[in-house]
């Protein structure tokens, strides 16, 4: 038998098999019926046991593939701890190399400083007045003593509030000025340029404009309450401008500051104790820094501490630290050694926070949940930036909710689809919740925040839903068990106080109206194609298995008085129109009930008044044209299943599931009592 076997697999596997001349060779070799039925059945073992060694090697791969993920995961997350280790040195390496080249360019220029003192100056000022020369109306700069050029160049001006150009410009920088000036369309001699501004170092910022194609290389200079745009030649040029801006302004400050600190007081007789009472509050400045103690070891070694802290990621020592400094601190006066402890400090603050940021911006690895983000939003708030930890820590929950979504499969079955979406999301808007909960305890001006981020998180979940359940044009059913399932997790949020029910059925009533009606009209079409081919004959199930199987269906409508119009064996006293528009009915009622909100109460209401009407006007016009008298007692049979059975079960299920009354079918149930009261009426309802 496993030789017969192994013969037939080797056949069937072999390249030049051919059906047809299989089968044709088997019926002529065969001596009957039997042969055939013993070929089939080994054909269909051979058939079975490739299936069973398929099904192994898909189980065994499978497992591999689960493995091989697993492994994935776990070279991704050292790989990205790697990354970190090798971002961290390569930071340090930078500020020591970048220290270090500081130190080397200060000693270069204090040796040339030393070595060339009078003849760099005169270099200046004799290259500034050969430059000036060519300004019309710029001879009086140089009036002021120890001015001279620091960087120059040509520019071209924008215009602030449409971005297009003005003109061209040549900027000259001093070491205590910016002089714009203007080409002269018409040069008489060396004069080239035509006096625009002048603006002290100090009456100016300069800010970086963001590349913007085709807007590009360009930064502006901000002098309240007006501002100018300037390009330069390519982003090189442009980089240079902004780098000796900022030294060149520094500068300013630093020489001035030193120039204060060597003045000789004004007033050296102010020793004398004075009698007036009002001056016995100011504060000597000397008393001042007798009053400060800043030779503690620790507040010596406050920024390298600091330093080490933030290289070793460990950010609540950082913030311990900052929190020690401020305590000591905050009742001692403020003198000069103090501020310059305190800018010392406050760029370790800047360094400290820019780290933090990027611990919960989104770039960053969004596993771990909210709890991940606990540490660095917690340093932020202890910081005093709770705002920014609260929008920064939202961001990033966002860019997880999306991450986790836009990852999950599409399954081919919608409702299974729908349930691991539901489950993934308001699982994470629940994590969510309760971890701002804990982080925020004491920030309540944050909690206005989160219900707006829920709302945008709730239309960002509905998008998703809405493109799979009502785009893809799902049955009404399935759509209306999807609702229900949305509805069902929506209400685990309220158990910690967040109800975003209304949101979620304000984002939803769009989609499921247009689904209503859509299937209201696929109702109507389908009743109106029934009367149309109407016998007006009962109808005949044919097996008492078929009609058992009706009346279980009637019942699970609600309609219990169904017996009453069965006759014998498995006649129905009822058209086959009535109870098919019947079943459609109760069908449609229960699928709307699922999806109503109480925005779509006359969506749904008037649908149902709708396709009722069609089934009344159609018993109304056979009543009034049919002429033999059994049928004619037929139809009104039908008539009065539909006024007295069927519509008060459409309005107490109604009615049940709403919670209101309707209105509009009782007046329409009411109004069609005169078609079973006087059948020979020719009134029609319409």
């Amino acid at each position: 038998m496993a030789e017969t076997g192994n013969r037939l697999r080797k056949l069937l596997e072999s390249p030049n098999f051919d059906p047809q001349n299989y089968v044709k060779q088997l019926s002529q070799q065969s001596d009957g019926d039997r042969d055939l039925q013993e070929h089939r059945q080994k054909i269909q073992n051979l058939a079975d046991e490739t299936a069973q060694n398929l099904k192994k090697n898909v189980y065994k791969n499978y497992r591999q593939f689960i493995e091989t993920a697993k492994e994935i995961s776990y070279l991704e997350s050292e790989m990205y701890q790697l990354s970190h280790i090798l971002t961290e040195q390569k930071s340090i390496m930078e500020s020591i190399t970048q220290a270090l080249w500081s130190a080397d360019k200060d000693e270069t220029s204090k040796e040339m400083q030393a070595a060339f003192p009078k003849e760099t100056e005169e270099v200046k000022q004799r290259t500034l007045t050969s430059l000036l020369e060519k300004v019309e109306g710029g001879k009086n700069i140089m009036d002021t003593p120890g001015r001279h050029l620091v960087y120059n160049g040509d520019l071209v001006e924008f215009d602030v509030d449409n971005m297009s150009p003005i003109q061209k410009v040549h900027a000259f920088l001093m070491n205590d000025c910016l002089l714009i000036a203007t080409w002269l369309p018409n040069r008489r001699g060396t004069v080239k340029y035509k006096y625009n501004a002048l603006y002290d170092l100090e009456s100016f910022a300069v800010v970086n404009v963001k590349d913007n194609h085709p807007m590009k290389d360009m930064f502006k200079i901000l002098m309240f309450p007006d501002s100018r745009i300037f390009q330069a030649e390519n982003s090189k040029i442009k980089k240079e401008w902004l780098e000796i801006l900022d030294e060149t302004k520094k500068n300013k400050v630093t020489k001035d500051r030193h120039k204060k600190e060597e003045e000789p007081p004004t007033s050296p007789v102010r020793a004398e104790v004075s009698t007036n009472p009002f001056d016995m509050d100011d504060d000597d400045p000397a008393d001042a820094e007798e009053g400060v103690d800043l030779s503690l070891e620790w507040i010596q070694e406050l920024p390298e501490d600091l330093d080490v802290c933030i290289a070793q990621r460990d950010f609540e020592g950082a913030v311990d630290l900052l929190d020690k400094l401020n305590e000591y601190l905050k009742d001692q006066p403020v003198n000069q050694r103090v501020r310059e402890l305190r800018l010392t400090v406050d760029e370790r603050v800047r360094q400290l926070t820019e780290v933090l940021v990027f611990e919960l911006s989104p770039d960053r690895s969004l596993r771990g949940g909210p709890k991940a983000t606990r540490r660095a939003v917690l340093q932020l708030i202890r910081l005093g930036q709770s705002t920014k930890a609260c929008e920064l820590f939202l961001n990033n929950r966002a860019a997880a909710v999306h991450t986790a979504i836009r990852q999950l499969r599409i399954e081919g079955a919608t409702l299974l689809y729908i349930h691991k979406l539901c489950n993934i999301f308001f699982t994470s808007l629940l994590e969510t919740a309760k971890e701002f909960e804990t982080d925020f305890a004491g920030n309540t001006g944050c909690y206005s925040a989160f219900v707006v981020w829920s709302k945008s998180a709730m239309r960002m979940f509905v998008d998703a839903f809405s493109s799979q359940v009502f785009d893809s044009k799902e049955s009404l059913s399935t759509a209306a068990e999807c609702v229900k399932v949305a509805k069902e997790h929506c209400q685990q949020l309220v158990d910690i106080g967040l109800d975003l029910t209304f949101t979620l059925q304000s984002l939803l009533v769009k989609d499921v109206k247009a689904a209503l009606q859509s299937y209201k009209d696929i109702i109507i079409e389908a009743t109106k194609h029934r009367n149309s081919e109407e016998m007006w004959r009962r109808m005949n199930l044919m097996t008492p298995e078929a009609l058992v199987k009706l009346k279980d269906e009637m019942r699970s409508c609600g309609i219990g008085s169904f017996e009453q119009y069965t006759g014998d064996d498995c006649w129905v006293n009822l058209s086959y129109t009535m109870v098919a528009f019947t079943k459609q009915m109760m069908n449609f009622l229960d699928e709307g009930l699922k999806l109503y909100f109480p925005e779509l109460h006359m969506v749904l209401l008037e649908s149902l008044r709708e396709i009722i009407l069609v089934a009344v006007q159609h018993v109304d016009y056979s009543l009034r044209c049919e002429q033999d008298p059994e049928k004619k007692a037929f139809i009104l049979q039908n008539a009065t299943f539909l006024h007295d059975t069927v519509l008060p079960v459409v309005e107490r299920r109604f009615e049940e599931g709403v919670g209101k009354p309707a209105k509009q079918l009782q007046d329409l149930r009411k109004s069609n009592r005169s078609v079973r009261i006087n059948p020979e009426s020719t009134t029609s309802l319409v």
